[in-house]
């Protein structure tokens, strides 16, 4: 009687669970779905995301393309924007459906100039399903200071790399460039608008290019925007256009001194100049130009050493007696003593060794500092000569920007401790070495010196940076320290040419450039040369310098002050941004300094 009951409940049990792995494997149907639906949505917003990514990422570079093809579009100050909600095309052209975006450019992080131009891309895209995406692109605009070398015209082929010239660093012409048979090497990559003419006689480390776009030399009008910044940093100099060839009435002298005890002059706050300005129709005075003969009477820059009224060796006992006062007889032996050396005007070497503002014979005085004397420099040079320098750091001089403007022709020599562009809308005369306090052969970028002239960037031919004829006709170095070769550490930029005055004059073989007889030496010049007009250094004759160029890394990674830029902007690293609440003009306002 009990049996049949226990089958029925047997029955029951097995439809409930019948039911139970029908009711779980719907549900792990349903979930499964779910779970394929969801990875459905989720593959293709990714996909989406993308595509707005690649959206936002694609508007960086067309912004960067259309600042580099049009310089006027990109602001001073602020931010200007390129793309105002605009529909968003692919490579071919077609309209992305969905897609609106906006692309913004403006100056960003320190954006006065001085240590570069930097600013920022800013690309904004969002979809129908509000998706949005904020992407930023920094960017920097290449300084004219990256190239060894650059040319606007190379002066109709008359002048050639060759000679076994080794050139480090890039190059660039907008003309043709040649190649002498005698050949040169080319370290970087080389880029011309024109023709390669030689090209067999050429080793290209990187290659070359030519046909490439011609890249406009600054102007005029960037002169006016360092000249402002020299005002501002109490470093802008009135000066005057007299005077020949290779030569000012202004010059600049750089000094650096050990100010903290540590017997080295290359701390921040060491760097200051001098300025002499000679009077009226004393420019060969400041110049050092040859006199004709070496032993006028109007020579004051050179002489000899004398000690109780005889011709002595260089020590520290002798006294300097300039040609011009030695009496008619001992002219001559003056010059012709083997101590015999020349002076730039205003020398304190001139007054052995006393700084005097106004030398004698009124040709000229220097100019004083108008603003707070450090006591340790005045303990190291004296009062006097203290408050004639100007500083040429922040240390000392707050509102310096590191530009030292002369509104006329200027000479320059001396050690720098700084980073500086000096500008002129007239010549620029190399009277002496010009140099780095650290050699820039360290690789250290403390100091950096730039050379921006409105016309030409000329080395004298004075009686220091050449050899001077004397009266028996023979030829001799009269440079106060060092051998002849001229040593110049800057980056150069004349809006006409770089040159060696009377290059191709005077004498062929009397100094010695890395084991080969020239006539004035090596030119060994460290930083890049950029001119309008390719000029002439030397001969293959021997007369002028013999090119020894090196390229100054320093100058691409960290530019001299405010040099002029290619406006050519370069891509550095890109950034997300968080799309919450952004708001562009809130941006810039922050990060504009």
């Amino acid at each position: 009687m009990t049996r049949p009951s226990l089958i029925r409940n047997e029955r029951g049990i097995a439809l409930i669970t019948v039911l139970l792995l029908s009711v779980a494997l719907t549900a792990l149907a349903l979930g499964a779905g779910m779970i394929s639906m969801n990875a459905g949505l989720i593959r293709r917003y990714g996909e989406r995301a993308a595509v707005v990514e690649d959206a936002a990422l694609a508007g960086l570079e067309e912004a960067r393309s259309r600042l580099n093809g049009v310089d006027s579009l990109y602001p001073d100050i602020g931010f200007v924007t390129l793309e105002n909600g605009v529909a968003v095309t692919n490579a071919s052209g077609a309209t992305i459906p969905g897609l609106t975006r906006w692309t913004y450019a403006g100056p960003s992080g320190v954006s006065s100039g001085q240590y570069g131009v930097f600013g920022s891309i800013i690309s904004v895209v969002t979809d129908q399903t509000n998706i949005r995406v904020v992407r930023r692109l920094e960017v920097n605009q290449e300084s004219f200071s990256k190239y060894a070398y650059f040319s606007d015209f190379e002066n109709n082929g008359s002048i050639c790399f060759g000679g076994g010239d080794n050139i480090f660093g890039p190059v660039h012409s907008n003309d043709d460039i040649c190649i002498y048979s005698s050949g040169a090497r080319f370290r970087d990559l080389v880029r011309t608008n024109g023709a390669m003419n030689g090209a067999g006689y050429g080793t290209f480390d990187k290659g070359y290019e030519t046909g490439i776009p011609s890249i406009p030399m600054p102007t005029v009008a960037d002169l006016a925007k360092l000249k402002a910044q020299a005002i501002l940093g109490n470093t802008s100099f009135a000066g005057f256009t007299t005077g020949g060839t290779g030569q000012a009435r202004t010059r600049i002298q750089f000094f650096n001194f050990d100010l903290n005890g540590d017997t080295d002059a290359t701390d921040e706050d060491e760097g200051f100049i001098a300025v002499f300005q000679g009077t009226a129709g004393n420019e060969p005075y400041v110049s050092a130009t040859r006199t004709s003969p070496i032993d006028a009477t109007t020579n004051r820059n050179c002489g000899d050493f004398v000690g109780s009224g005889v011709h002595a060796g260089h020590t520290a006992a002798a006294n300097f007696l300039a040609v011009a006062d030695h009496g008619n007889t001992l002219r001559d032996n003056a010059i012709n003593e083997g101590t015999a050396r020349c002076y730039l005007g205003g020398d304190v070497a001139l007054n052995n060794g006393a700084f005097i503002v106004s030398p004698p014979n009124a040709v000229g005085s220097w100019l004083p500092w108008g603003g707070a004397v450090d006591a340790r420099l005045t303990a190291a040079v004296g009062a006097l000569a203290a408050q004639h320098l100007h500083p040429i750091t922040r240390a000392l001089n707050p509102n310096f920007k590191g530009v030292i403007y002369v509104e006329g022709k200027v000479g320059i020599s001396g050690t720098v401790r700084g980073r500086v562009t000096v500008a002129s809308p007239n010549d620029i005369i190399i009277l002496d070495n010009i140099r780095q306090s650290i050699d820039p052969s360290t690789g250290l970028c403390t100091d950096i010196v730039g050379l921006f002239s409105g016309d030409d960037i000329i080395i004298a031919d004075n009686m220091l940076n050449a050899p001077v004829n004397q009266q028996d006709g023979t030829w001799q170095t009269m440079r106060p320290v060092g051998n002849g070769d001229e040593t110049i550490h800057a980056v150069v930029l004349a809006l006409d040419i770089f040159t060696v005055e009377n290059y191709n004059t005077g004498p062929t073989n009397v100094e010695t450039c890395t084991g080969t007889n020239w006539g004035r030496g090596c030119l060994a010049l460290t930083g890049g040369i950029i001119q309008r007009t390719r000029g002439a250094v030397g001969t293959t004759g021997g007369t002028g310098n013999l090119k020894r160029y090196s390229y100054n890394g320093c100058a691409l990674s960290e530019p001299p002050p405010y040099f002029p830029t290619t406006g050519h902007f370069a891509r550095n690293r890109f950034y997300e941004i968080n799309p919450i609440n952004f708001n562009v003009a809130t941006w810039f306002t922050l990060y504009q300094q």
